[in-house]
């Protein structure tokens, strides 16, 4: 079989592609913010020294020897730079040590001449430091390093982190806006498959393709429950129909056959007729049922007592006495006198000529799940998933006896209508087991 894959609901596909198609837009945004950045940074930062050195440059060219002092000092307490003689003694470490720093000194030579000296610190002293010379008297000219420093990564990471919880905020709201009539049809749906036929879409959506496919889920709906409400109402007419002619074919048989074998025998195919008739109206009773606290031990003896022949099933029941469940009291025993008659009809072993079943149970979280099991001679593996399948009929070993093929599809059905699941299959040393899941009452 194919692996299946991580199962997501379409509001997370959406949120997910959303999310990573806005990460990968902002990502790009601040390379492309860096990339166009970066070379006018290293310019306005060249542009800004040299022009610092060439004030500084002439305010010391035009001041004599003795003034150059004052020069030095003023401009070094109001300006926050420094200017100080180069010695030949001074170490420099250089400033190139990136694409930035060397876009800058390279910026700065062509602008103060290509004897320029850009450093990152001169004795120990961190900062960027310019050496020019005046009329061969060297000098060095320290600025603040963060007048060339590119945006800080903090900073990056701050807008960055700002922008991807947006980002994130707003995928989440564009799936929700996306998806929720895809909910709304969904749910609806769901109503419709358990026999909730009122449900109606909203037909005034501004998305065309969204208000047709709703204009067309209302006529479906409309249609459905016009087909459900001809159906019950043929059914019942029918079951009039066909009951009243039995009625007097029961009476005329009492009264004018005289054999009394061909009068049992009579009397045995109109009831059969008859509960053909209740198998057909079991399976089409209306979907709506009221689920309350069910005490399911004296259910599960009450159907038990109505079929316990020791010439035909014996009954075996095995629950504890404080289990309750959601469901409804008639359909769930509707469903227990299915399972039991199919269990006389079709369980019987060939031995002891009489069905022998055995009622279990197991909990599973907030589930109750209630076993009936035979010990006939089972079903072919292949056809256990059509036994559920109205008029269908599995092997002859299980279908020796006379019936509507409606059981285990009125099981099926009933199961469901109360909110639970309905399972068959073939018990590992010989038998059927059927198991009905129905949620723990609280």
């Amino acid at each position: 079989m194919p692996r299946r894959g991580i199962a997501l609901s379409l509001f997370w596909r959406t949120f997910i592609l959303l999310s990573l198609l806005l990460g990968w837009g902002i990502f790009a945004w601040v390379q492309t913010f860096r990339a166009l950045e970066f070379e006018p940074r290293a310019v306005q930062a060249a542009q800004q020294i040299a022009s610092l050195v060439n004030l500084s440059r002439n305010a010391l060219k035009y001041a004599d020897v003795i003034n150059r002092v004052t020069v030095v000092k003023a401009i070094s307490d109001q300006e926050s730079m420094k200017l100080l003689p180069r010695e030949p003694k001074d170490k420099y470490e250089p400033f190139e040590v990136d694409r930035l720093t060397r876009a800058i000194s390279q910026e700065l030579r062509s602008r103060l001449g290509p004897n320029t000296v850009v450093a990152s610190s001169v004795n120990g002293e961190p900062g960027l430091w310019v050496g020019f010379v005046i009329e061969n008297d060297q000098y060095w000219l320290q600025a603040e390093r963060t007048r060339v420093q590119p945006v800080q990564g903090s900073t990056y990471f701050v807008w960055v982190g700002i922008a991807l919880f947006a980002t994130v905020l707003g995928s989440a709201a564009i799936a929700g806006l996306i998806n929720r009539p895809l909910q709304q049809l969904s749910f609806a749906a769901s109503r419709i498959r358990e026999g909730e036929f009122d449900s109606r879409l909203d037909e005034t959506m501004m998305t065309r393709e969204i208000r047709e496919v709703n204009q067309g889920f209302n006529r479906m709906a409309r249609e459905l429950a016009k087909v459900e409400e001809d159906r019950a109402v043929m059914l019942a007419g029918i079951s009039h129909d066909l009951r009243t002619p039995l009625a007097r074919l029961r009476l005329e048989t009492e009264m004018s056959v005289v054999d009394d074998e061909a009068k049992r025998n009579m009397a045995a195919d109109i009831d059969q007729l008859d509960a053909i008739i209740d198998k057909f109206m079991d399976y089409a009773r209306p979907g709506e049922v009221k689920l309350v606290p069910v005490h399911l031990a004296p259910l599960v003896e009450r159907e038990a007592a109505a079929f316990r022949d020791p010439s035909q099933i014996r009954i075996e029941v095995r629950l504890p006495i404080d289990t309750h469940v959601m469901a409804d009291d008639t359909e769930l025993g509707r469903v227990l006198a299915n399972l039991f008659e199919n269990a006389r009809r079709y369980g019987r072993t060939t031995e002891t000529g009489w069905a022998r079943v055995q009622v279990s149970y197991a909990r599973t979280g907030p589930w109750v799940i209630i076993s009936v099991r035979d010990h006939g001679p089972g079903v072919a593996q292949e056809k256990l998933a059509q036994l559920t399948t109205p008029f269908f009929r599995g092997d002859a070993a299980r279908t020796a006896a006379t019936g509507a093929g409606l059981g285990l599809a009125i099981v099926e059905k009933a199961i469901q209508r109360m909110g639970g699941t309905f399972e068959i299959n073939n018990a590992p040393d010989g038998g059927l087991v059927a198991h009905i899941r129905l949620k723990k009452a609280p």
